[in-house]
C-alpha cells in the first residue's frame, strides 16, 4: 500500500471514531446524565396546568386575545419580542440605542403601553418597551408588573391589593443574592391569576 492510500485510510478511520465518539456516545451520555439529574431542565422546564402543557418557564410567549394580536386586559403581558417568542428565532433586534428606527418604535410602544395600562408615559419601564437580547425573556421587572396591576385587576374583577399580593408572591429575588435583577415570571404569574380568578 503506498504512503497515500495508508495516509488516506489512517484519516477515514480517525474519521469514523471520533465521529462515534463526539457524535454518537458523548451526546447519548450528556442525555442520559441530563435527564437522570435534572429531568425537568432537561426537558425544557415545562409548566403543566390542570392537565395540559401551559409553556416552559424559561420561554415567554404571548397573552393577547384568542385568535389576534391584540394584548389581552386579563393577562399580564410580557416585553416585547421581535421572534414573537419563537425559541428558534431567538437573538436582539441588533438595532443600536441611537438608532433612528428603535427610537421611534420604542417611543411609539412608550405611549401605546402607557394608554393600554392607564399610566402616565414617565412610569413606563424600560423592559416594557424593549426586548431582551434573547427575544424569548419570560421574565418582566416588578416596575413592569406593578403598572399593570390596576388593569389586570379591574378586568378580572378582583382588588387591586390582591393582584398586588399576586406579584408580590411571585417576585424572584437576584441570583445567590446578587446577580441580575429581581423579576417577575410571566407565565408563572397568570397561571396564579387565573387560579384565583376561578377561586
Amino acid at each position: 500500500m503506498n504512503p497515500s492510500a495508508r495516509l488516506l485510510l489512517s484519516a477515514l478511520r480517525a474519521l469514523l471514531v471520533l465521529t462515534v465518539v463526539t457524535g454518537v456516545l458523548y451526546p447519548l451520555a450528556i442525555t442520559g446524565v441530563a435527564q437522570a439529574a435534572f429531568p425537568g431542565r432537561a426537558n425544557g422546564s415545562k409548566v403543566t396546568y390542570e392537565g395540559r402543557e401551559a409553556g416552559s418557564k424559561l420561554i415567554g410567549q404571548t397573552w393577547n386575545k384568542p385568535g389576534t394580536d391584540t394584548p389581552d386586559p386579563r393577562w399580564f403581558q410580557p416585553r416585547p419580542s421581535h421572534s414573537g417568542y419563537d425559541p428558534l428565532a431567538t437573538g436582539s433586534s441588533q438595532l443600536g440605542a441611537s438608532d433612528p428606527t428603535l427610537v421611534t418604535t420604542v417611543r411609539a410602544a412608550r405611549k401605546q403601553v402607557a394608554a393600554f395600562n392607564g399610566v402616565p408615559l414617565a412610569d413606563v419601564p424600560k423592559d416594557a418597551v424593549t426586548g431582551s437580547a434573547s427575544a424569548i425573556d419570560p421574565h418582566i421587572s416588578p416596575a413592569y408588573a406593578a403598572i399593570q396591576i390596576t388593569r389586570v385587576a379591574k378586568a378580572n374583577g378582583l382588588t387591586g391589593a390582591r393582584v398586588a399580593a399576586l406579584v408580590d408572591d411571585h417576585t424572584e429575588g437576584r441570583d445567590l443574592g446578587f446577580l441580575g435583577n429581581e423579576r417577575v415570571n410571566v407565565l408563572k404569574l397568570n397561571l396564579a391569576l387565573d387560579r384565583l380568578t376561578r377561586t
